[in-house]
């Protein structure tokens, strides 16, 4: 916890621009607001080569069948990172089984504000054990201040289990930063309306998350050509949307698409393979082999055609 001495964090400072906020008229106003958010952006672009690093860690580990990624935070840290992990499934076909976000508060926290859950270490070290965290995981701690206990006692608890840990915080010298293996600063500054880290700093936890999250399914082969070749059809909406990504990446019309995803129940890398000229089996069998990626399964099938 910080000292009564201690410098205060950037993320509580005020901006010396922003003290009569509150009193600008209605467009100013939102613009400012809008502006403010671009302080977001530039400190995503410094800490490229950090991001970089921790793509590059986690899919040493992710990589493994059982590999999986565990998310940690309180407040809107937590929010944001509950948004980037529920999102996997449906756009990637991430396994359900091999995604864990650990909320301080719990998931009530969700519907109403747990601030006091923050400083509870011992409940962070309990969910942890509950878990049984290993050397096949992956944990990311979020925290604007970089302070937070919830988060600092799950990075040390992580760490001592022997996974893999991310930390990602909005303040320099942040303790979380120490305490990780692949430390990310977001260095956003003060912000426009102090202490408030939904503002900037959470603005840029997401594009942080989005871009992470992102990179790591593309590099496991969930996505092909742009599309996202393992997603699930359980709509009307997606069953449109596996058309089309089967007709762009096969060069067929739709009508095609569709009687090749009946024929794979609905399962477009196979109908892709099947549309290049695989039977289903074969394409299934491609597929488990090539550890479910598209691309190397694909190539696999033109190798064996060609020779």
């Amino acid at each position: 916890m910080q000292g009564s001495g201690a410098p205060r964090p950037q993320t509580e400072s005020l901006g010396a621009d922003h003290r009569d906020l509150d009193d600008l008229p209605l467009g100013d106003l939102a613009a400012t607001l809008v502006d403010s958010q671009a302080a977001a952006l530039t400190a995503m672009r410094h800490a490229l080569p950090d991001v970089e690093r921790a793509i590059s860690t986690a899919l040493a580990v992710l990589r493994a069948p059982g590999g999986r990624l565990i998310y940690c935070g309180a407040g809107t840290s937590g929010r944001v990172a509950l948004l980037d992990a529920v999102e996997l499934h449906p756009t990637f076909n991430w396994p359900k089984d091999r995604m864990h976000v650990l909320l301080a508060g719990g998931v009530q926290s969700l519907g109403e504000a747990q601030e006091g859950a923050e400083d509870d270490a011992e409940a962070a070290a309990r969910d942890l054990a509950a878990l049984k965290v290993g050397r096949d995981d992956v944990v990311i701690g979020l925290a604007a201040s970089g302070t937070t206990p919830f988060v600092l006692q799950a990075m040390a608890s992580a760490r001592a289990a022997g996974a893999t840990t991310i930390g990602i915080a909005n303040n320099p010298g942040a303790p979380l930063l120490g305490a990780v293996d692949c430390p990310i600063l977001l260095e956003t500054g003060p912000e426009v309306l102090a202490g408030s880290t939904r503002l900037t700093a959470g603005t840029s936890q997401k594009i942080c998350l989005n871009t992470f999250s992102t990179a790591v399914m593309m590099r496991l082969g969930r996505v092909y050509r742009g599309h996202m070749v393992d997603m699930r059809a359980t709509n009307a909406k997606l069953r449109k949307r596996a058309r089309a990504i089967v007709a762009d990446i096969a060069g067929c019309d739709e009508d095609t698409a569709h009687r090749a995803l009946e024929t794979c129940n609905e399962d477009v890398k196979q109908a892709i393979l099947v549309l290049k000229g695989a039977t289903p089996d074969a394409a299934a069998a491609l597929l488990e082999k090539s550890s479910g990626d598209l691309r190397r399964a694909v190539s696999a099938l033109e190798a064996s055609g060609s020779s």
